[in-house]
């Protein structure tokens, strides 16, 4: 039954599990960041010259979110779906125009997440100077493992970052191969959003991307953090 300040139910909160306790980790937004590997940007054909740059960020609905696990049917309207494996900073703590310093104070743990993505939309939006929206922010696009708190994990600089898709090596990096660490992105990004917690930070993927299918199982693993995976269904 609909509430009676409400036209119709209202959507339940986004969330996701915590390791180590009961209670959930509700979501605020997402945010996503683009061309944060070298390699990666390189095999878009945009490289990065950090001397020249700073970061630039798209983002996600909140409830393009699913966990990790779930089987999604192959998204309408691309022949090209791609995986993206990363890390996602999870924000627990409000912060606005924070110092690199500060940044560790804001982040409540981390997860592995993917960032699936309808490659041809977003290349040709991008041909186009338009937005990436179509290509990005769609249903079931941000997929995320259970949160594990920042605890002795401390400011994450290193660590080996990995997917396979059916058992196949796809992407292999680390996280030292970020073009912007975690203290910067949260010093850059709160310049811009008063961030709160509930806010979700996918860091960017390393090289490897690639299309993937209908049947197809994507496993990822982040060391220290652990793992995220997902089916591809049929097509809706």
């Amino acid at each position: 039954m609909a509430h009676p300040d409400y036209l119709w139910p209202p959507p339940p909160v986004v969330s996701l599990p915590v390791r180590g306790t009961e209670a959930r980790y509700p979501v605020n937004r997402i945010f996503c960041v683009g061309r944060n590997y070298h390699a990666h940007a390189l095999e878009m054909g945009v490289p990065v010259d950090k001397a020249n740059a700073r970061p630039f960020y798209f983002t996600k609905s909140a409830s393009t979110l699913v966990e990790s696990g779930a089987t999604v049917p192959y998204p309408c309207g691309t022949d090209n779906y791609h995986h993206e494996m990363e890390l996602v900073v999870a924000i627990g703590a409000p912060g606005f125009r924070v110092s690199e310093a500060e940044a560790a104070s804001l982040i409540h743990g981390y997860a592995a997440g993917l960032d699936m993505t309808r490659r041809d939309l977003q290349l040709v939006a991008r041909e186009q100077g338009r937005p990436w929206d179509l290509g990005k922010d769609f249903e079931r696009s941000a997929v995320c493992g259970e949160v594990v708190p920042i605890g002795a994990l401390g400011v994450l600089s290193r660590g080996a970052i990995t997917l396979a898709v059916n058992g196949q090596s796809r992407q292999s990096a680390d996280l030292s191969q970020l073009i912007w660490s975690i203290p910067e992105l949260l010093a850059d990004l709160s310049k811009f959003y008063h961030l709160q917690p509930g806010d979700l930070i996918y860091t960017g993927t390393p090289d490897g991307v690639g299309a993937v299918r209908p049947g197809d199982r994507i496993t990822g693993h982040i060391e220290g953090i652990g793992e995220v995976s997902l089916d591809i269904g049929q097509p809706e």
